[in-house]
């Protein structure tokens, strides 16, 4: 059997997430998050103590069941910001599932859904994020579409991308989400095309409230 793809490997490819993982840690209380369709990105549990991962491609079952594998990953990969300190001992859990038909997690357990680049996952996971919890999402595949339109989220963040660096940007958020062509900003339409609306600002992610 061939050996497992790494954080390290995969990593290389989307670029270091764990600045921004560190930023959520230290200016929003999460302490237990659930990644859905995480494939083998180990950023979480570098800045926060608690991550359920959901995928149902083996190769990301293959990595997180070598357990010796992936201590050693946060270990040699795990950079975050100073702000906030590396996690001593994360728990780490990963289920092989369609997170669209659920998942096996307490309802209301979380305090982040964590949604980039997959298909959306709002609708079917919401039972297990906490009152006021926060959702985070990017326009791919339009799941930060339809959260814009939910009424049951509010925007608190928006998350820009430069230069390799992310930051969270928590004034003017008025100036994001803003259809280039209002017309589009149904969830119809969104769910049809299976991917996000254009903005006149767009940014690499949006962190949304639930209230």
């Amino acid at each position: 059997m061939p050996s497992p793809v790494t954080w390290t490997q995969y990593r290389a490819t989307i670029g270091d997430r764990t600045p921004l993982f560190a930023a959520l840690a230290e200016a929003f209380e999460i302490h237990r998050a659930l990644y859905l369709g995480s494939y083998v990105d180990l950023a979480p549990s570098t800045a926060i103590e608690d991550v359920t991962y959901v995928d149902l491609d083996r190769r990301a079952a293959r990595f997180f069941a070598d357990e010796d594998l992936v201590r050693a990953e946060l270990v040699r990969g795990g950079s975050p910001a100073p702000a906030a300190p590396p996690v001593p001992a994360p728990r780490v859990r990963f289920l092989a599932a369609d997170f669209t038909q659920g998942v096996d997690a307490p309802q209301a357990s979380m305090d982040l859904l964590i949604s980039l680049f997959t298909v959306p996952a709002w609708e079917a996971c919401r039972r297990y994020l906490r009152p006021g919890g926060y959702l985070l999402a990017n326009a791919s595949h339009g799941e930060a579409s339809l959260a814009a339109l939910d009424p049951a989220l509010t925007l608190v963040a928006a998350v820009e991308h430069r230069d390799g660096r992310y930051r969270l940007v928590r004034e003017g958020l008025e100036r994001y989400l803003v259809p280039k062509r209002p017309e589009h900003a149904n969830a119809e339409h969104i769910r049809a095309t299976g991917r996000g609306i254009a903005y006149t600002r767009p940014a690499f992610g949006y962190l949304f409230r639930s209230d």
